[in-house]
């Protein structure tokens, strides 16, 4: 009976001085938290998506208040986050410009061509990756395998007769799908321009036309008629200067292709 006591009293011995160590220990090597960080991270939107480059959402408040990142750099909050964060921070802002991610492919089911019968996985990724890279006969557009609709989180991009559409509406910036897809054919546009090229195809004239019936084939009219100088034939495709478009809409009206998309 004395031994069973014994062993308790030291048990109980040796956890109290556990204890104390660490409670001292905690103290001692506490690592002091800008209280500044928890306001943050409560004004942000909780999504811990990565749109802003970091980690989460914890990440980005750190970074914020250790000035390793603007206090507008949340995509998913905009505007009105930005300016809780700046006051926060004691600090203004300017203005940001409402981005959405835009598809650049009008490869629908009907219009594209395909080279092969495929059965498989629906996968953007494992499609590329295959011998045959899909079933779509052009190289450069929409695999249709939803990679970029599993992957964003405001449901803001689905696959549309075989190809994928964004929801500008719903659409939070966060650039997922853009990093995301293995074709690189989503690009991140201002909001308030109202044209895009809804192409990828960097063939000729004569290769595009032979796999997609709504494929830029490199003509340059746009570039010809556009008076602001604002888009331009690079690599037989044209690329719109957002910064000097006011989508007055003359390049939809001249491609023969009608690839320049007029949108909502």
């Amino acid at each position: 009976m004395g031994g069973i006591i014994t062993a308790t009293v030291c048990v109980a011995a040796v956890g109290l001085f556990v204890g104390l160590f660490l409670g001292v220990a905690g103290k001692k090597f506490a690592v002091e938290v800008d209280e500044r960080e928890n306001l943050i991270l409560d004004v942000l939107p909780g999504a811990n998506c990565g749109g802003c480059g970091q980690a989460g959402c914890a990440a980005m408040a750190h970074a914020i208040v250790t000035g390793a990142a603007p206090v507008n750099g949340c995509p998913v909050g905009g505007e009105g986050v930005a300016k809780k964060v700046a006051g926060i921070m004691g600090q203004e802002i300017s203005e940001e410009e409402p981005m959405t991610a835009f598809v650049k492919c009008s490869g629908t089911c009907e219009k594209a061509k395909d080279k092969l019968k495929y059965s498989g996985q629906m996968d953007c990724k494992f499609l590329d990756m295959t011998p045959g890279k899909g079933p779509k006969a052009c190289a450069f557009g929409c695999l249709g395998g939803g990679t970029c609709v599993r992957v964003c989180q405001f449901d803001a991009i689905h696959i549309v007769d075989g190809i994928a559409k964004v929801d500008p509406d719903k659409c939070k910036a966060c650039g997922q799908c853009v990093a995301n897809c293995p074709r690189h054919m989503i690009e991140m546009k201002p909001k308030k321009s109202k044209f895009a090229v809804s192409c990828s195809s960097k063939d000729k004239g004569p290769a595009v036309m032979k796999v997609c019936a709504a494929g830029c084939i490199g003509c340059g009219l746009c570039e010809k008629n556009c008076p602001k100088d604002a888009i331009h034939v690079v690599d037989n495709i044209a690329h719109i200067d957002y910064s000097k478009c006011v989508s007055c809409g003359i390049c939809a009206q001249k491609c023969p292709k009608k690839v320049i998309e007029k949108l909502a």
